[in-house]
């Protein structure tokens, strides 16, 4: 049976080196090498250092992280971002690689950019906007730390994320098809920075 498992991990084309461990928790990406953990200022960072665009076939991301816990029915995200481009995302609801939600924060208004700066839904197939494009971006520009938090209650589908403490409206959703799942951080294939990452919930 080792044997078996050896051979399967091996002709999957995954490897230990695609986990590793930062902010308490281990977290599972496509491929190690596009992330590095670098110290600064006395503190851990996780670094998005290569942006990839997705694979051919429905339009959804997939260079994100995802914390290896149990599946949150309400969670809350709360973590330092710093957007080396234009945005970072990031996942929640997550199920598998064709359900799950995430929020994408950038330096687009949503008017600007439909596909930017709101609340998407992947249920197999393209992933579709499900809030309004109202309100400004949530980045003011690139390269500097904003300190974000998502709320995710699953009983009610509704979910909420505030930058420096401001309600985005762009960034406030209901989704009632996914009412639980795990959480991710990323970009949909861009890079930037992540620290002081912490999920709660039950």
């Amino acid at each position: 049976m080792k044997a078996l498992a050896l051979f399967l991990l091996l002709t999957s084309g995954l490897s230990a080196a695609d986990t590793f461990e930062v902010f308490h928790y281990h977290w599972s990406v496509p491929k190690a090498a596009d992330w590095k953990v670098v110290q600064q200022d006395g503190s851990q960072i996780l670094r998005l250092v290569t942006g990839r665009e997705p694979p051919p076939g429905p339009r959804r991301p997939m260079q994100f992280a995802l914390a290896d816990t149990r599946e949150f029915r309400q969670v809350r995200v709360e973590l330092g971002l710093r957007p080396l481009k234009r945005s970072l995302l990031i996942v929640f609801a997550y199920r598998d690689p064709e359900h799950f939600d995430y929020a994408h924060l950038s330096t687009d208004t949503a008017a600007k950019q439909p596909r930017h700066n709101g609340i998407f839904h992947v249920y197999g197939g393209e992933r579709v906007r499900i809030s309004s494009e109202t309100g400004p971006a949530a980045f003011a520009i690139s390269n500097r730390w904003y300190q974000v938090r998502l709320q995710f209650e699953g009983s009610s589908g509704r979910v909420q994320v505030t930058v420096d403490g401001q309600h985005i409206p762009a960034l406030d959703a209901v989704d009632l098809s996914l009412s639980r799942g795990k959480v991710g951080i990323g970009s949909f294939d861009e890079t930037g920075d992540f620290r002081d990452v912490k999920i709660t919930g039950n």
